[in-house]
């Protein structure tokens, strides 16, 4: 159990935000409160986001990479978005029902592969090739 102080929800709800689109908040409030990096903010009724889930189904690489190599935890959706194609084929081989997952406010994973331009077109094309 950890004696940390619990993050303040406001700060946690603006480092989310800033997750869409804004990458200079996004590091001035990562630099303020390394906590945040992993944070989750519950938009209601458990529509859970991360910075990095924000990023993923915006299509902000940038902000993306930054939070990865800042050792956020990757998921399957932020992996689409970034065109990491072995790491989606891998766990979409265990599970094939996860082409059907939503991410943060029901995006479905299709979209957040589009979402990532031409580095995503080849799980795109994965993708649509499931779903059909």
């Amino acid at each position: 159990m950890s004696n940390q102080a619990a993050i303040a929800p406001e700060l946690v709800q603006e480092f989310v935000g800033k997750g869409h689109g804004d990458l200079e908040a996004v590091k001035a409030l990562l630099e303020q409160e390394p906590g945040l990096l992993n944070a989750a903010w519950d938009w209601g009724g458990g529509d859970w986001e991360t910075a990095l889930g924000a990023a993923a189904h915006m299509g902000r690489k940038d902000i993306a990479e930054y939070l990865l190599k800042k050792g956020a935890r990757i998921d399957l959706f932020a992996a689409a978005m970034l065109g990491k194609l072995q790491l989606v084929q891998a766990l979409l081989a265990d599970n094939p029902d996860l082409v059907h997952s939503l991410g943060p406010h029901g995006i479905p994973l299709l979209r957040h592969a589009e979402a990532g331009g031409e580095e995503a077109a080849s799980i795109v094309t994965l993708l649509r090739d499931m779903l059909a």
